[in-house]
Formats: structure tokens, C-alpha cells, sequence
């Protein structure tokens, strides 16, 4: 069974990032709708995939991750305005057998991701 997950990892402080809002919007022909939200945990991941079963399908994705919000509440906002805000990752899922993992990677001034396992 196909799923779409995630991880926010706080690089600058070596730890899970908690408390980050990620919207997940499915892209087609131009019009982007909306079709899940999410907050990390403890561990920095979801409490269950963003996506799985019959309603994975393949196409475009995008994750907007509430960077700015975390950064702030952990003290790592301090000049305004942030260097990063909402981060949006676009991806596509061509197999919805498949398992899609999308860490972030996050400081205040860089991130990082790639398909994780």
C-alpha cells in the first residue's frame, strides 16, 4: 500500500522540530486544492501518513511547510522579516504503490530535502 510522509528535522539545534504546520495541496491543470494539513509531533513526523491507500494517486504535489512560525516560537525568528517562512516543496508521484518520504531538513536560513525511505 502506497503512502506520502514526512519529517522535519531543526538542524540548527540537532533535534525534531515539533509544532510545524504543513498544508498538502494536490496540483492539476493549474488549479491547486487543498487536501490535508498536518502538525509534527514530539518526533518531528506526523501521527499518521499525509497520504495513503486509494486516496495516493499519482500526479503533483506540494508540502507547505510553517517554517516561520516554528522558527519564531523557538527563538530563532528574530529579525523581521524572516529569511524563511512557508516552505513549498513540489513533488510528483508517478507509483501509488509506492512509499513517498519528504524530510525537511530546517534552520533559519537554509533547508534541504530529497526522497527519503
Amino acid at each position: 500500500m502506497g503512502r506520502l510522509t514526512t519529517h522535519v528535522l531543526d538542524t540548527a539545534q540537532g533535534r525534531p522540530a515539533a509544532g510545524v504546520r504543513i498544508v498538502l495541496c494536490r496540483l492539476e491543470g493549474g488549479n491547486r486544492s487543498e487536501i490535508g494539513t498536518a502538525v509534527t509531533n514530539d518526533d518531528g513526523r506526523t501521527d499518521r501518513p499525509l497520504l495513503d491507500g486509494a486516496a495516493l494517486v499519482p500526479g503533483t504535489y506540494e508540502l507547505t511547510f510553517g517554517a516561520g512560525a516554528y522558527l519564531r516560537a523557538g527563538g530563532l525568528g528574530a529579525a523581521a522579516p524572516l529569511f524563511l517562512d512557508e516552505i513549498p516543496i513540489r513533488f510528483g508521484i508517478a507509483d501509488a504503490a509506492g512509499h513517498y518520504h519528504v524530510p525537511l531538513l530546517l534552520s533559519p536560513y537554509g533547508y534541504s530535502t530529497y526522497r527519503g525511505s
